[in-house]
């Protein structure tokens, strides 16, 4: 479908909103319409005596036009704005949905400001298209054809002379109209600019505070922020000679019915209150003409934004469901790496990786930085897509199973624990449903992350605001927070990525040891620089260049003397060395 067909299929939810607001259009048209006429018999009858009822009558004739108008013009514009204001709404559910669905890579590759712009600026200008735009047009439409029927009955020869300029203005609309697009292409992509600068140096305040570069950052979006101000002034200057060049060129048709008419009116072939009427008509021209502008503008920002926003709608989401799923009633936890070799563009990060792994048992991973550790665990949950027949969890291709289910059974500690600006207690228990989050279960993860103490300290407990990202806790805070999340949603597969990096030894242990029985009754993988963190695994895997090149236990693999055994020297000298 072509993007005016896509934008139409949402304009028809609300077809019996938009119906009748045209309804309150045409009526209001009507009844402004309806007022010169009456006021061309006003003063005809008027001419030929001067009475007080003929006052009131004509009087309350324009009162009442205008009254009932006002009625319909209020009403016309509730119906259609609001009816543009429920399509944004659908609108932006849509958008954020179908964000929700894309793959970890698309946000890698596009920056948060950008997509903000397209969710906020680009929405509001295609609400504006569709709500303004839509009331503005139709109005016009029907005022222009309707006023020019009525001043061709008026007198057919002033009206073609009134319409000489018509043609100029079409050219003008034309010109205009695709140069105004353009440039407002260009301010919305330079807002994108301004909204990604502004969003990357809030989210780092704290490194750029740490190295002194507030000044430079001010310069950065100074100089973005003045190349926004100088787009949206060449848009400016282009509306400037737009709107008076209607005006003007509407200006001289006036000017010959002025010159013509009065010369009729002298010569008896036309009465005072047709030249009235027929200005009045010609001055509701004025506002078409001026509203063919104004309507072009708005549709021309609006189809810029919504091809915009069309790019992001047009995007499909890498990491979709099977078409065909395995449907699993409870997932166990055995997982398989089968010969799995995985890589980003040409670069090959995984090679020919296999491991099993199995139900209930506790996998430790090692290994430089670099190595891959994070790769292999982000195919699991499948942020990133492995080649089929890789990865399988339960005997089954990951790539096969429903992500809501393979997701709902793991519990997964990043590198880089992100906490949403909200209570403790919300973060916790981000992953369940608002009926499972009881007090209880709150506290028992928090428990088991070793996270109650610092809780008991802060004044209102859990439910101390964190602040946006976490920035009030520490880091060791925050992965705790990020464990005690993971274990709210009592996952049949636990995956720790470098999770305790952040806490001391001593805190460490104290996890640990109260992770053992949680790590008992489901699959569980470590993945640490620390080899205390990983000694009591069932089995280590020590990766190196994408390879397992070591596995087995911590005994064995400091027998085998080989890239582990290295680890656990360096470890032990650096911890004899802090003792000294």
């Amino acid at each position: 479908m072509s993007p005016r067909q896509r934008l139409f299929a949402y304009l028809t939810r609300y077809r019996g909103a938009f119906l009748k607001g045209l309804v309150c259009v045409i009526l209001t048209t009507a009844i402004q319409l309806a007022s010169p006429w009456v006021l061309k018999f006003a003063i005809d009858d008027l001419t030929t005596g001067v009475t007080l009822g003929k006052l009131r009558l004509y009087a309350g004739l324009l009162l009442g036009l205008a009254l009932v108008g006002g009625v319909f013009r209020f009403l016309m514009r509730r119906v259609l704005i609001g009816a543009s204001r429920d399509l944004e709404y659908d609108l932006r559910n849509d958008f954020f949905a179908h964000l929700q669905r894309l793959s970890l890579g698309y946000f890698q590759a596009n920056r948060t400001g950008d997509l903000m712009s397209r969710a906020s600026s680009d929405l509001g200008a295609v609400r504006m298209m569709i709500g303004p735009a839509v009331m503005y047009t139709s109005t016009t439409v029907l005022t222009f054809i309707v006023a020019i029927i009525l001043m061709m009955k008026i007198n057919v020869r002033l009206t073609l002379f009134s319409l000489i300029p018509l043609p100029l203005v079409s050219v003008a609309v034309r010109y205009f109209g695709r140069e105004i697009h353009q440039r407002f292409e260009r301010i919305q992509a330079q807002l994108a600019d301004l909204s990604a600068v502004t969003q990357e140096v809030l989210a780092g305040v704290r490194v750029v505070r740490a190295y002194r570069q507030e000044g430079y950052e001010v310069g950065r979006f100074q100089v973005a922020n003045e190349e926004f101000v100088a787009r949206n002034r060449m848009l400016i200057r282009l509306q400037g000679v737009f709107y008076p060049s209607i005006e003007f060129l509407m200006g001289v048709g006036v000017l010959l019915v002025l010159w013509l008419g009065s010369r009729d009116v002298m010569a008896g072939r036309m009465s005072v209150g047709a030249l009235v009427a027929f200005n009045a008509y010609l001055l509701m021209l004025t506002w078409p003409m001026m509203a063919f502008g104004y309507v072009t503008n708005m549709l021309q920002r609006g189809l810029a934004s919504w091809g915009r926003m069309l790019a992001v709608f047009d995007q499909l989401p890498a990491i979709t469901d099977d078409p065909a799923p395995v449907q699993v009633d409870r997932v166990r936890g055995d997982i398989e790496f089968r010969h799995l070799t995985f890589q980003y563009g040409d670069r090959v990060i995984l090679d020919d990786v296999s491991a099993v792994l199995p139900a209930g048992s506790v996998t430790a991973i090692v290994g430089a930085t670099g190595s891959g550790k994070s790769t292999l665990l982000s195919l699991l949950p499948r942020l990133h897509d492995a080649p089929p027949g890789t990865v399988f969890v339960d005997g089954v291709d990951v790539r096969r199973l429903p992500l809501r289910t393979l997701r709902g059974a793991i519990g997964f500690v990043p590198q880089e624990p992100f906490l949403f600006s909200d209570t403790l207690a919300e973060n916790i228990a981000f992953g369940v449903p608002q009926d499972q989050a009881t007090p209880a279960r709150i506290e028992a993860a928090a428990h088991v992350a070793r996270l109650d103490h610092d809780i008991a300290d802060f004044p209102k407990g859990y439910e101390t605001s964190v602040g946006e990202r976490g920035i009030t806790l520490s880091g060791g805070q925050k992965q705790r927070t990020a464990i005690a999340r993971a274990l709210m949603v009592d996952p049949r597969i636990l995956i720790l990525d470098d999770a305790l990096s952040a806490v001391d030894t001593y805190t460490e242990e104290e996890i640990l040891r109260r992770l053992r029985g949680v790590m008992r009754e489901r699959t569980s993988i470590l993945v640490s620089h620390r080899v205390s963190t990983v000694r009591d695994a069932d089995q280590i895997l020590v990766l190196h260049e994408g390879r397992i090149v070591e596995r087995g236990r911590h005994d064995e693999l400091v027998a085998l003397n080989g890239l582990y055994a290295e680890l656990h020297r360096r470890q032990l000298l650096e911890e004899e060395l802090a003792a000294s």
